[in-house]
C-alpha cells in the first residue's frame, strides 16, 4: 500500500488527529500567551515565592498541564508552531524578518471558515515581518505582497500590554451575535527588560533552579523577572472580568500559555527544559474537569486542539496532535516524543564576534524521561539570550573568571566547542548539567531518540544536516550491486 503524506504524519505523531469536535455548540475561545514565561514559575506550579492569584484561581478551575513545551525557544518560531500546527522548521519561519509564508494557513484563518470572528491583540505577534523595518526590508514587503495578517483577520491591533483590556473590550462589543469567536491577547511580560517594579518578589525567598549559580545577581534578575509574571497575573485577571462582564464565560475555552522560556541562561535560545517548558492552564467550564496532566504537549498540538474544538478539520502539513479529548475527557494517546529546533535570533547581520544568542542551530527530541540535543553550530560562543549585560550573567562570567563556578556550571557555559550531541536523564538530572551522550548503557536509548528526531527532520524537510550519518556503512549491509 502506497504511504501518503498525511500517513507519515500521523506516523510522526503516534496517534491520528481527533476526527471530530464537540460540534453542537462550537466555543469562544480566547488564548492569552504571556512573553518568555518558563515553567515553574506561577504559583499553581509550587513557586510559592511569588503571587498569581487570577492565574492560580484559573488554574484551579482548569486542567493545569505539567509537561506542555514550545516547538522552539524563541518568540517568532513559537508562535509559527502554536498558530499553524506546525514546526517552524516546516512553515518556513527561520527568520525574524520574514513574514509568515502566504500559503500556510493558521487558526484564525481556518475557524473564519466554520464562522467564526477573530481577531489579534496586545504586543506585536511576530507573524507578519518587523514592526518597524529598515526601507530595504519593507520595500521587499511591499513589492512581494507578504504582510497578509490583515487579511487573516477580522480584528487586528499591537497596541502595548496596558491596552489589552480595552482591546479585548472593543473585540467583544465588535462580535457579531450569534457567531462564535477566536481571539488571541499577547502579554510583553515578563518578557526582558524586566521593570523592577511590576512586583514584589523578595529575591531572598526564591528557589533557584540546579541550572544556575547562586549569586546575589541573578537573584536580583529572578525578582525582576517574577515580578513581571505578577504583573501579567492582574493583566489576566482584567481579561477574566471582561469576559464575566459579557456574560460570555460559561461557552469560552479560554486557555493561557507562555510562548517560550525565560531569558536566562539555559532558557530563552537554548533546548534546555527552561527553553521551551511553559505553563500551560486551559479552562472551558462544564467541559473540562479541573485537574492536572502530565502527558507530553508541544506547541504544534495548540493549533490542532483549536481547529478540532471549531469542528474544522486541520490543513494538509499540520503535524499537531489535537489535546481536545484529554481537555474533554475522551479517550486520548499522549505523545511519546516532543520536539524543538533552535533557529536564527533576531534581525542583526553577523559578524566575527556574534555569538549563540544571535546565531546558533540546534534541534532536540524529548520523551517523558530523556531529551537527545543536536548542536549543529557547537564552535559558538555560549551567551544568553536578551540578558547577556544584566547582573545575573555579568556575576557568572566574573565568577568564571575567577575559577569559582561550581564544575557543572563552568561545563554548562564556557565548554568550547559544544558536544554535537546532549544525552539528559531529566529524572536523575532535572538541571540538564551531566551530558551521558556516548554511554554504552544508553546506547539503545538514545539510538531511539535519534531515529526519532530524523523522522522529524525528513517530515518537516528540514535544512540542517541530518543527526544520523545517512553515508555511514552499516553492519551487515548488502553488498553495492556489481558496476557494469
Amino acid at each position: 500500500m502506497k504511504t501518503t503524506r498525511r500517513d507519515a504524519l500521523r506516523t510522526l505523531t503516534s496517534a491520528p488527529l481527533a476526527a471530530q469536535s464537540l460540534a453542537s455548540a462550537p466555543p469562544n475561545i480566547l488564548f492569552v500567551l504571556s512573553d518568555d514565561h518558563s515553567y515553574p514559575y506561577l504559583g499553581a506550579y509550587g513557586a510559592n515565592w511569588m503571587s498569581t492569584p487570577a492565574l492560580d484561581r484559573f488554574a484551579a478551575e482548569g486542567l493545569l498541564f505539567e509537561r506542555a513545551f514550545q516547538a522552539a525557544p524563541q518568540c517568532v518560531p513559537s508562535r509559527t508552531a502554536m498558530m499553524t500546527g506546525r514546526s517552524p522548521v516546516a512553515a518556513r519561519m527561520g527568520r525574524f524578518s520574514s513574514p509568515l509564508p502566504a500559503d500556510i494557513r493558521t487558526v484564525p484563518e481556518v475557524l473564519r471558515g466554520r464562522g467564526y470572528h477573530t481577531g489579534v491583540c496586545g504586543r506585536y505577534f511576530h507573524l507578519d515581518g518587523v514592526v518597524n523595518p529598515s526601507p530595504e526590508t519593507a520595500q521587499v514587503y511591499d513589492r512581494h505582497s507578504m504582510r497578509t495578517w490583515k487579511k487573516r483577520i477580522d480584528y487586528l491591533d499591537i497596541s502595548g500590554q496596558p491596552a489589552t483590556p480595552e482591546r479585548l473590550e472593543a473585540f467583544l462589543s465588535q462580535a457579531p451575535q450569534g457567531r462564535p469567536w477566536f481571539f488571541w491577547i499577547n502579554y510583553s511580560d515578563p518578557h526582558h527588560v524586566w521593570d523592577a517594579g511590576a512586583g514584589k518578589v523578595e529575591a531572598a525567598k526564591i528557589k533557584l533552579p540546579p541550572h544556575l549559580p547562586d549569586l546575589p545577581g541573578v537573584r536580583s534578575d529572578l525578582a525582576r523577572y517574577c515580578g513581571e509574571v505578577e504583573r501579567a497575573d492582574r493583566s489576566f485577571a482584567e481579561a477574566m472580568a471582561i469576559l464575566g462582564k459579557h456574560g460570555m464565560a460559561e461557552n469560552t475555552l479560554v486557555v493561557f500559555m507562555g510562548d517560550n522560556g525565560m531569558a536566562f541562561p539555559h532558557g530563552k535560545g537554548s533546548l534546555y527544559d527552561p527553553g521551551l517548558h511553559v505553563p500551560l492552564i486551559a479552562r472551558w467550564p462544564g467541559r473540562i474537569k479541573p485537574g492536572k496532566t502530565d502527558a507530553l504537549i508541544s506547541g504544534e498540538d495548540i493549533a490542532a486542539t483549536f481547529m478540532d474544538a471549531g469542528g474544522a478539520p486541520p490543513p494538509d502539513g499540520v503535524t499537531g496532535r489535537s489535546f481536545l479529548p484529554l481537555l474533554t475527557g475522551r479517550p486520548y494517546a499522549p505523545r511519546e516524543h516532543i520536539f524543538g529546533a533552535r533557529l536564527f535570533h533576531g534581525n542583526g547581520a553577523i559578524g566575527p564576534d556574534t555569538k549563540a544568542s544571535t546565531w546558533d542551530l540546534s534541534r532536540c527530541v524529548r520523551s517523558r524521561r530523556y531529551k537527545l540535543i543536536y548542536n549543529v553550530t557547537p564552535w559558538m560562543e555560549y551567551w544568553p539570550v536578551d540578558s547577556g549585560q544584566d547582573p545575573g550573567w555579568q556575576e557568572i562570567l566574573a565568577a568564571h573568571q575567577a575559577g569559582t563556578l561550581l564544575p557543572a556550571h563552568e561545563r554548562a557555559y564556557f565548554t568550547r566547542p559544544r558536544p554535537v550531541l546532549e544525552l539528559y536523564d531529566l529524572e536523575k538530572d532535572p538541571g540538564e548539567l551531566e551530558n551521558l551522550a556516548g554511554r554504552a548503557d544508553l546506547r539503545e536509548v538514545q539510538q531511539n531518540l535519534m531515529v526519532a528526531l530524523l523522522e522529524k527532520q525528513i517530515i518537516d524537510h528540514d535544512f540542517i544536516p541530518p543527526v544520523i550519518n545517512e553515508a555511514a556503512p552499516r553492519r551487515n549491509a548488502p553488498p553495492p550491486p556489481p558496476r557494469s
